[in-house]
């Protein structure tokens, strides 16, 4: 670390939507009173900005560091976002005590014409944990077209248009711009994604918001963005992408924002890095503990790791398995 960069990690951001609980405090988590719904781990967007809590940057927003690190910190691969005065990513932890809205997310082209200086949202999810029968939805059933579907919402009768699918944990789910979803109840996620946080409801399930009223819905943007071919999805396989002792690689989802492994490694195990200025990469622990050159990484927390960081070390203390997360 002789250039003074160093793996951050972040005193996350809490979002208290109507959809929320208290499952976080399993994580070990301190919580404030009353449901939360999101934990922003790594954040740097107007809606919310994480604060690092570790190193030289204490005490600072990552809207700052940014501000003074620029490339150095989120990578080559990333200069249009600082063009853009964005951060690339957002990493979320998701405690989906109630259902989610039925709803969809642009892509960047649609976001930028109807939502200002906002990304579009592919974004991926992990299960940490999942009650007996839990569920999502994802993408539409065969047979559904714009107009059936505008119909169904007019009408009440939206079910028989969505695509549900079971869901254990340690399932991944790669949800696109585009892809009509809901995560439904008695789910704890980790989800990554661009760093917007525009979502365009279909269907909130009649429910109130804190206010008492009705929560907005967005149907005919809804409408314009949807992938009506994306029929029936089944959940994917994890790919073995690399092998060592006692390490193992598997890529899960990849896009032209991120790609996503997990790595699984052995007690003791250690993983030899580099951020060579190209992107930065983010590592999160899903079971067991790591350490990240020097930073100790407890389930369930993650590190953002410079671009500019130079050769990294990411040691296993116990069996450990881990999320990282890079643009490729």
């Amino acid at each position: 670390m002789t250039n003074n960069l160093y793996p951050m990690t972040f005193t996350p951001v809490l979002k208290d939507y109507i959809w929320g609980g208290r499952h976080l405090e399993a994580l070990g988590r301190e919580l404030p009173p009353g449901i939360i719904a999101e934990s922003w781990e790594i954040a740097a967007h107007e809606d919310g900005t994480a604060v690092v809590n570790n190193g030289r940057f204490a005490g600072k927003l990552l809207t700052e560091v940014q501000a003074e690190l620029g490339l150095a910190l989120i990578g080559k691969k990333c200069a249009w976002a600082q063009e853009r005065g964005k951060f690339p990513l957002l990493i979320k932890l998701l405690d989906a005590n109630r259902p989610l809205s039925v709803q969809v997310h642009p892509n960047d082209e649609y976001a930028l014409a109807h939502e200002g200086n906002e990304l579009g949202k592919t974004e991926m999810w992990v299960v940490l944990h999942a009650e007996p029968g839990a569920e999502l939805i994802l993408g539409v059933t065969k047979g559904t077209t714009p107009e059936l579907f505008r119909e169904g919402i007019e009408n009440g009768r939206l079910e028989p248009y969505l695509h549900h699918l079971k869901v254990k944990k340690g399932d991944h789910i790669c949800v696109p711009a585009g892809s009509l979803h809901a995560i439904m109840s008695g789910l704890l996620i980790a989800e990554i994604q661009q760093n917007s946080n525009t979502t365009y409801r279909v269907y909130d399930w009649n429910r109130v918001g804190a206010d008492g009223q009705p929560r907005p819905l967005h149907i005919d943007k809804a409408l314009d963005v949807i992938n009506f071919n994306q029929v029936e999805p089944a959940l994917t396989e994890a790919t073995l992408v690399a092998e060592e002792p006692g390490i193992q690689r598997y890529a899960l989802c990849g896009n032209k924002y991120f790609v996503t492994e997990r790595v699984e490694m052995a007690e003791g195990a250690v993983f030899s890095g580099n951020c060579n200025g190209d992107t930065l990469e983010i590592w999160g622990t899903i079971a067991g503990t790591a350490v990240i050159n020097d930073v100790e990484l407890p389930a369930i927390r993650f590190a953002l790791l410079p671009a500019a960081l130079g050769a990294f070390s990411v040691t296993a203390v116990t069996e450990t398995t881990l999320l990282r997360t890079y643009v490729a």
